[in-house]
């Protein structure tokens, strides 16, 4: 740690317009013999969002939390309006519901290409493996800007937002979930060009480029060795991308490090409408479609925000007690003056209070989504798929098993969004004009594409008196806590192989997988005699 802090006197910020979303993260590794030996993950950039909310009307959320992310602004209105739902106990008509599920849905389906081929991808050219039989075939698929499949993946991205945009006015920011309902009335025309706009996405990226098949024939795979035969099924799935890149992973060797704390946080997202018609935080976890839940210790447990909490004993904060969000404080101390306290973020560390177990770091994001959907006893609109399980049991979580769970929800989203189309009643209600109570608490959650974000809102006589935001960043990139215990990327870091000391690719594939909403900087340093060895971007400029 000393050689690493005399080494890293001056913090480098690495700016970009393209990845400079939520700030900007220092990522310090310290490698031995090839191999990492610790870490830590520092963020580098004061937000204060909670801070700005203080005192504002209770909607200001509704326009404020949207900017927090550039790419993920839709699941922030989602859970935002979700969180004063429950505050002022509106109701929110079924169609309503079915439009909001829609909107998240389709950003998250945006999300999934251009995250795979514009930011994870691009490490997969990298000359390091240019020794492997299928670097040449991977050069001609994922290269940036000229490789074939990069270039059709990130274009047809864009499609899925296009039905936000019919839905909502605008993407990003927009600001038409509001409680008790939507502020928009759609036709049968608008329904009529969302499912042509998907399907153009399906047919000519999703089962075209993708996965070489029917999407139906993908959601037929429920374990690892289904998954193994469908590559060799025939010679479509094999030349699809997502063939080549499970032949290509395991040839590289994805599968072997980059596994992480082990246990996984899904609050949940998605509603079935007939159920969530008067929401309330008590009773949102039986609405769900895409199912909440904690996994740890080989165990499933019932999601429950009340065991969220936060610490900062190592982050750039006052406090010395871990707290629940609705008691969370936003009161930041001098960064310089902090590090001699052994302080060294801005992000605070999420913890989560599981039963026999006490608290925990848990990771968020889909690998975490598909294993609560492996949980038993699914009711009967919920989704239930044992894949994740299964490939947890057999290989172990790491950055393939990781990168996989965010692909496989491409053809499930798709499907579930297709079904929420048809379900509009063109002649109801879609709003239903809420009581402003003058006080109150509420809490809105939702899964965005990199995982578990939610709002903690406490009303007094009509004004934000707290706003807490815990985003999956947050709980992924956290640092370690009052315990020592380190962060879910920090954990996944320690025991990275490092072939090439001077360009250390395996560190960007750890921290790419976790698909960070920051423009990460890493930083190497030889463990025996400080000296930096290299440091790249990840999420900044190709």
């Amino acid at each position: 740690m000393t050689a690493i802090d005399s080494s890293a006197d001056a913090v480098d910020l690495f700016v970009s317009p393209m990845g400079r979303v939520e700030g900007d993260l220092d990522v310090r590794v310290t490698i031995e013999d090839g191999v990492v030996t610790s870490a830590w993950t520092e963020a580098a950039m004061f937000r204060g969002f909670e801070m700005i909310l203080r005192g504002k009307d209770p909607q200001a959320g509704l326009v404020v939390t949207p900017r927090i992310c550039g790419i993920c602004g839709g699941s922030h209105l989602y859970k935002a309006c979700y969180a004063l739902d429950t505050a002022w106990r509106t109701h929110v008509p079924q169609n309503a519901t079915l439009v909001r599920n829609i909107a998240q849905a389709c950003e998250t389906l945006q999300s999934i290409p251009r995250y795979f081929y514009a930011l994870f991808a691009i490490d997969l050219v990298n000359k390091n493996y240019a020794g492997s039989p299928l670097y040449d075939e991977a050069v001609r698929r994922f290269a940036p800007y000229v490789g074939t499949s990069y270039q059709k993946g990130v274009v047809l991205s864009g499609k899925p937002v296009e039905v936000y945009a019919i839905f909502g006015g605008q993407w990003p920011h927009s600001s038409f979930m509001v409680p008790g309902g939507v502020m928009s009335a759609p036709n049968l025309a608008d329904v009529t060009r969302a499912t042509a706009i998907l399907h153009h996405w399906k047919d000519n990226w999703l089962e075209k480029e993708w996965l070489g098949c029917s999407l139906e024939r993908w959601m037929e795979i429920k374990t690892w060795e289904d998954m193994q035969a469908w590559v060799n099924e025939n010679e479509s799935q094999y030349n699809s991308d997502c063939g080549f890149f499970i032949r290509y992973a395991l040839e590289i060797g994805l599968d072997k490090y980059g596994a992480g704390c082990g246990s996984f946080i899904a609050p949940g997202t998605y509603l079935e409408p007939s159920l969530y018609e008067n929401p309330t935080v008590e009773g949102r976890q039986s609405a769900l479609v895409g199912r909440g839940g904690v996994y740890a210790q080989g165990r499933h447990y019932e999601y429950d925000q009340m065991n969220v909490t936060e610490d900062v004993t190592h982050s750039y904060y006052k406090g010395n007690r871990p707290l629940h969000p609705w008691e969370g404080e936003t009161d930041p101390l001098d960064p310089v003056k902090s590090r001699e306290q052994g302080k060294y973020t801005w992000s605070k560390a999420p913890r989560y209070e599981v039963p026999d177990l006490g608290r925990m770091p848990l990771e968020a994001g889909p690998l975490a989504r598909r294993v609560a959907a492996g949980a038993p006893d699914p009711a009967g609109h919920q989704d239930s798929d044992p894949l994740f399980i299964d490939m947890l049991e057999k290989l172990g979580p790491s950055v393939f098993v990781r990168q996989m769970a965010r692909m496989h929800e491409a053809p499930k989203y798709f499907t579930w969004v297709m079904d929420w189309l048809s379900r509009i009643d063109l002649q109801g209600s879609f709003h239903t004009k809420p009581a402003e109570l003058e006080n109150g608490k509420g809490w809105g959650a939702t899964e965005a594409a990199r995982g578990a974000l939610q709002d903690w809102i406490v009303i007094e006589d009509g004004k934000i008196a707290n706003y807490q935001v815990i985003t999956p960043t947050a709980w992924n990139i956290g640092p370690r806590d009052s315990e020592g215990t380190l962060g879910p990327i920090e954990q996944a870091l320690v025991g990275t192989p490092v072939k090439d000391m001077e360009d250390p690719v395996e560190l960007g594939h750890v921290a790419r997988s976790f698909d960070s909403c920051l423009v990460c900087t890493v930083h190497a340093y030889d463990g025996k005699t400080g000296r930096e060895l290299n440091n790249f971007v990840i999420n900044g400029m190709v």
